[in-house]
């Protein structure tokens, strides 16, 4: 008899421990969740869109910059009385986790998304997370709003891939014309150790050497990791560059290109499109330091006349200049609600991404902050827009037809 006493007061115990566990436990929930493609008392649905991008860390600022301009979009398009898909409205809800600018973070937080909110679409701000997402997300089918301007996340057939920027080897003729022409053949690497860094690096390589130049140093920064480029900057200008590629996230590439200054470099720079000049010269406080810089044009500089406008609200809600983060994404969003109401569907990813073309051409006047004409090639199609620092200004360069 003691001896089943003692049992029923074991299991007693056991049953209230695994009782004020479950009490206790919590799991974390992505901020402004809803059910996906749901309802409210109003009888308007939700559609929740992902967003998984770095928002901590040394690139915390560019994935605000990319994600600002998602919610932004969402924020107007919702105000004007939402999206209407099938004779029923809708609001944009922008479900947003960190990935630390991690491929697998990023590949978990999407299953995440997925499971817990069912995001027809995805955004995330580099390729090295696209890639991640491209393993499952059309057996999982949603589409990967792929800011990445790296060809390689079209090329390989991924059906449900929007690819937001311009392709980035349209820009290798003319940075490499304009600097050896400036400057001289002589080039040192020194651009981010992420995914999109070295293949952007291989491509550079390749076209350099193809027109006659030399890499004399060949070498990245790990900016996750890395927060004084004193030693790598000091080596690589040892070897007498006359010209240093640089690029990553705006500001710490801004930091290598000051450093580089202050160790006494003359030459000039290719900076990789991620980095953006506007950004980066609130790190180096004018443009003085960034002469002789090539790259791509900062959206304020841009002729587009939706610009104007943009800017001002930008500001207003966030106080900073908008650059091309912010821009392409905010675009890309209002084009991503096109294409739902043209397919009729705001869950069915393959019939979403069937309509981008209608999406493009559907985008209201007011908001058509870039020259986008047309989606192929599995992504938007518009014209390359370069810049060239030169005597502390932005001047445009042409591009050969």
């Amino acid at each position: 008899m003691e001896r089943m006493k003692s049992l029923l007061m074991i299991g007693f115990i056991f049953v209230m421990i695994f009782s004020l566990a479950a009490c206790n436990s919590t799991s974390e929930k992505p901020a402004n969740t809803k059910p996906a493609a749901g309802g409210n008392k109003d009888g308007v649905g939700t559609v929740n869109i992902g967003y998984t991008g770095p928002l901590s860390g040394p690139a915390a600022f560019y994935g605000e910059r990319t994600l600002n301009g998602v919610k932004m979009a969402a924020e107007e398009i919702n105000s004007a009385g939402g999206i209407e898909v099938a004779g029923k409205k809708y609001n944009l809800n922008i479900v947003s986790l960190d990935d630390k600018y991690l491929p697998n973070e990023a590949g978990a937080n999407a299953k995440r998304l997925i499971q817990e909110n069912k995001t027809p679409i995805i955004f995330t701000p580099h390729s090295g997370g696209v890639f991640a997402l491209q393993v499952f997300n059309q057996q999982d089918k949603f589409i990967i709003g792929a800011y990445t301007s790296e060809p390689k996340v079209s090329e390989v057939g991924n059906k449900l891939t929007v690819r937001i920027p311009p392709r980035y080897d349209g820009y290798l003729e003319p940075f490499t014309s304009y600097e050896m022409e400036k400057f001289g053949k002589k080039i040192a690497f020194l651009p981010t150790a992420s995914q999109y860094g070295k293949d952007w690096s291989d491509k550079l390589k390749a076209h350099w050497e193809k027109e006659g130049g030399k890499v004399v140093y060949n070498s990245s920064i790990d900016f996750a990791k890395e927060t004084d480029y004193f030693t790598i900057v000091t080596n690589a200008l040892k070897k007498k560059p006359d010209v240093l590629f640089i690029g990553g996230a705006s500001e710490p590439t801004a930091k290598v290109a000051k450093q580089a200054r202050e160790l006494g470099f003359k030459g000039g720079f290719i900076v990789m499109d991620q980095a953006k000049f506007d950004e980066m010269k609130a790190v180096t406080g004018s443009y003085d330091a960034l002469n002789g810089s090539i790259g791509v044009m900062p959206l304020v500089e841009s002729g587009s006349p939706a610009i104007p406008d943009f800017t001002k609200k930008y500001k207003e809600k966030y106080g900073e200049t908008p650059g091309s983060e912010a821009g392409l994404n905010y675009i890309a969003t209002y084009i991503f609600a096109e294409a739902m109401k043209a397919a009729g569907s705001v869950d069915d990813a393959e019939k979403i991404q069937a309509q981008m073309q209608a999406g493009v051409e559907n985008i209201p006047d007011n908001v058509k902050i870039y020259d986008f004409n047309k989606f192929a090639g599995g992504g938007f199609d518009g014209e390359l827009e370069v810049a060239a620092i030169e005597d502390g200004k932005v001047v445009p360069i042409k591009l050969k037809k």
